[in-house]
This record gives structure tokens, sequence and C-alpha cells, in this order.
């Protein structure tokens, strides 16, 4: 019995102290969140357009997508969820807040549309409505209509007469917002004049009735050229291959534009009728820009733009002090309870002792290893609240067995048959106890949102790990100091002296 109570001890702190050398032997720590580390939080809401539905699926999609795009930023603990119809964005110890905020946020829609004519700059007319998007192609005609006629193909270059570069026809119609950007409507949209027209009407994005967007892409990279001019190469999807090369039929020597969101960022001469499963965008790129782009391709659209609806940034100064306060408050709660149970108890405040070191060791190896694997936990300051709260629940479980083991051995048991006796009738107790309060906690995390969650998290773990403490560690160690006369009968720290009880010497003894 004694050997089968030691290997409890022993196998269940070797499993709490196993797991706190695993976390530090491999360098994991608990993953901060904002309020500990600094960084930036940000709230978007989601704005459907005319005859879109928002989803669930939707929202989730838009969460996923953000949190491909920040982590090609390097953020390694992102926090991104769905917080009723908004996305709450968390980026702790994020260092490029800036480009990130108006990167995370971004649509990226990508089509590729044919050049149909140059459209001069926009002059409002009482004729033509301001939010009249969608022009008629019939103006598009005669030497103002981008053919493959100017197509040099000696010198690879495309050129329309400069007199005819700009159809007047188009001038009272406005450029297209992103919102009104319809693959399936001619627009007009600015270009980025590398081509020499302000602006362009372009055609529909749909070729063989399948809509050319940015889903063909399968990878893209930002490179440059050997003339020093960045430029984004993209790798296409099988499915993808085969539509990029009917664009390429349909407009063989012509211009294509890759249109962005509402803006044309290039459009090149497709100098070829088919491609091997290759291609690249050119424009008025930097570095930072072509890598936004390949990084916008490379985890897709949003299916839904966005508003920004808040926006806080946490100094990391801040956070560290936020950091100490809590853990300052979790050190100086410790110091007391295990002052008052040994004062109180006397050698069974030394179970207290031990067995609050032995969860904290567990707890900290546990919370650094959810950070580190795909669950990717954090901890932020409401769920250092929840586990400063468990560490009353765990010593509430100690007192309730120890109240018990007094009611024992008033009633007139020694103290060795009264630790084994006691128990069973505390651990009811206690699995109430602890029921009451993982209920509790799974209530509030199916119920609320935001940091509360963390709070609930933490202190339904921590009572899940009392209810196994309690009857694997605690329950073996008394029974174990019960029966051994230097614990029992020291004169100042003795279980006896502690319960207020005199021990059955002879029952000891035997």
């Amino acid at each position: 019995m004694s050997r089968r109570l030691m290997l409890s001890v022993l196998l269940s702190s070797l499993a709490c102290f196993g797991m706190l050398g695993l976390a530090l032997g491999l360098g994991w720590s608990p993953k901060l969140g904002l309020d500990l580390q600094g960084g930036l939080s940000v709230t978007y809401k989601p704005v459907p357009q005319p005859g879109q539905k928002l989803t669930a699926t939707t929202l989730q999609t838009i969460a996923n997508i953000m949190s491909s795009r920040v982590g090609a930023f390097g953020v390694s603990q992102p926090n991104i969820t769905v917080q009723g119809t908004d996305i709450v964005v968390q980026l702790p110890g994020a260092k490029n807040a800036n480009t990130i905020l108006n990167e995370i946020g971004n649509t990226a829609q990508l089509y590729f549309r044919p050049v149909l004519c140059g459209v001069p700059a926009y002059v409002p007319s009482k004729s033509i409505a301001k939010n009249d998007y969608y022009p008629p192609t019939s103006l598009c005609s005669g030497g103002y209509k981008y053919t493959n006629s100017y197509y040099n193909t000696a010198s690879g270059s495309y050129a329309p007469p400069t007199a005819y570069i700009e159809n007047p026809a188009y001038t009272s119609y406005p450029n297209a917002p992103a919102a009104f950007d319809d693959p399936h409507k001619d627009i007009i949209l600015n270009s980025d004049g590398g081509t020499g027209a302000a602006r362009y009407l372009l055609g529909p994005a749909v070729i063989a009735g399948k809509v050319a967007d940015g889903t063909i892409i399968k990878s893209a990279s930002a490179q440059i050229t050997t003339s020093g001019q960045w430029v984004v190469a993209f790798n296409l999807t099988g499915s993808g291959s085969t539509l990029f090369n009917d664009i390429a039929a349909a407009n063989y020597e012509q211009l294509v534009a890759n249109d962005l969101d509402g803006q044309v960022v290039s459009a090149p001469v497709i100098s070829s009728q088919s491609f091997p499963g290759s291609g690249q965008i050119s424009g008025s790129f930097t570095q930072a820009s072509a890598d936004l782009l390949a990084t916008d391709l490379n985890y897709g659209s949003l299916p839904v733009p966005l508003e920004r609806l808040t926006e806080q940034t946490v100094s990391p100064s801040l956070g560290k002090s936020s950091l100490r306060a809590g853990l300052l408050a979790g050190l100086l709660g410790l110091i007391l309870v295990m002052g008052y149970t040994i004062f109180y108890y006397r050698a069974l405040g030394i179970v207290v002792v031990t067995g609050l070191i032995t969860t904290a060791a567990f707890l900290y190896g546990l919370i650094a290893l959810l950070g580190a694997s795909s669950f990717g936990l954090t901890l932020d300051l409401s769920g250092v609240t929840g586990l400063i709260v468990s560490v009353g629940i765990t010593v509430d479980s100690y007192i309730v067995y120890f109240e018990r083991l007094k009611d024992e051995v008033r009633a007139g048991r020694s103290i060795r048959s009264a630790v084994d006796r006691g128990f069973r009738s505390a651990y009811h107790t206690i699995l109430s106890a602890d029921a009451v309060s993982f209920i509790g906690a799974l209530v509030l995390w199916v119920l609320s949102v935001g940091a509360v969650r963390g709070f609930a998290f933490m202190l339904g773990l921590s009572t899940l790990i009392d209810v196994a403490t309690a009857y694997v560690f605690t329950r073996p160690l008394v029974i174990l100091l019960g029966r051994n006369r230097t614990f029992t009968e020291a004169r100042r720290l003795g279980i006896a002296r502690g319960l207020a009880s005199r021990t059955n010497i002879a029952e000891v003894d035997a």
C-alpha cells in the first residue's frame, strides 16, 4: 500500500516537473498576449455589397485569409477571431504595425480585363450621373479602340496613334470605386500612367463563361528584372493555366489590364497565345509594393470589403508593466496562502506548498506547450487573473480535505485511519465544488467574447488539474505523512498539532 502511494506521488511530481523541464529544454515559454507584450489591436466590420450575404462561413474565411497574411509578415502569434459579425485582430509584439494595418484589411481582388479604349480625365456632367459606373461599350469604336493593329511585332511594342488614344465620349463617366468593380461589366479605372493613358475603359473579366480573377494564381513572388524593375512573377493552377491561355488567345497582341481593387496596376501586351503555366505582372512597383501584391495573391482576396471600427496600440513598456503587476500579485498571493496554511495546518501546510509548486510547474509547461503548438494559446492579463483565482480553488480543495480530517479525529479516529477515510468523504465535496467552477468557466467561454474567454479558459484548465491533483498527489502524500511518526508527533509542525488532536502512538507504530 505504501509503495503504491509513494509511486503515485513520485509519478505525479515527475509528470509536473517533466512538463516544466520539457518546455525549458525546448526553449518554450508562454506566448504573451497584447496587453502583456504590447502590439496592435484592430476591429473590422464587414460591409457586404448589395445582394451579398454575410454568413458565418464568409466571416471565418475572412479570418483565415487575414491570419495567413499576418503570418507572411512574421507575426508568430496573431489572434484573429470572429466576434459576432466583427473581425477582431490582435497582433502582440507587432513591430511594423502600420504596414500590417494597411495590408490585412485589403480586399486584394485581382481581375484580368481587356483594355478597350483610352479615356481622358474625368469631367463631371449634368447629363451623366456621378454613380454611372458602367458606361456603354458602343462608344468605343473606330480609331479609339485598342486593337492588335497597333502592335509592332518587330519592336515588340504597342503604340496607338497619340491623337486617338483618349476617347472624349467617356470624359463624363466616373471611375468605378473598388466596391463596384463588377467583373461581368465594362468599367473605367485609373491606370498607372505606364502606357500614356490617364484612364482605361476595360472589358469584362470573363472568358469562356468563367471569371479571370486572382484565384487562378497558385503562387506569386516579388522579383527584380535585369533592368532593375520590380515585378510580381506568378505560377498558375491547372484550371487557371487553361483560363489564362484562353485570355491570351482572345487578346493576342493587345493590352490586358491587371485590375487590383479598382486600380490598374499594369496593362501589359499579350505577346504570346499561350503561356507555360506562369507569367508576371509589371508596373510602377517598388520592392515593398511588389511584396504586398505577392502576399495578396498568395493568400487570397477577402470576399467582403471591411470597415475599420477601432484601432488600439499598446506600447511594449505598458505591456511589461502589466505583466510585472500580474506576476507580483500572483506571487504575493501564493506567499500569503502558503504562510497561512503552514501556520494553521502545520505539516499539512507543507502538502499545500508542494502541491501548489508542482501544479504551477505543470501549468507553466502546459501553457508553453499549447502556445508553441498549432493551438496557439496566448496568455493575456485576463488569463493571468484566471490563474490567480484558480489558486483559491486549489487551496479550497486542500482545506476541504483537512477540515474533514479534523472531523474524523474529533469523532475519535486516529490520524492514521482518518487520512484515508476522510479523503473519501472530502473528495465528493471537492468534485462538486470543482464541477460548479468548471461549469461556470465553460459558460463564460461559450457565451463571452474577447478577454473574458482567456479568464474562462485558464480557470477551467486549472479546475481540471485540481481534480486530478487531489487524487494522485494530495491524497497519497497526506496518507504517507499521516503514517509517519516524525510528521504526526513533531512539537511545532506536527499533523496532530495542526489538527488539534492526540495521536494513537500504538497505531502509528503499527
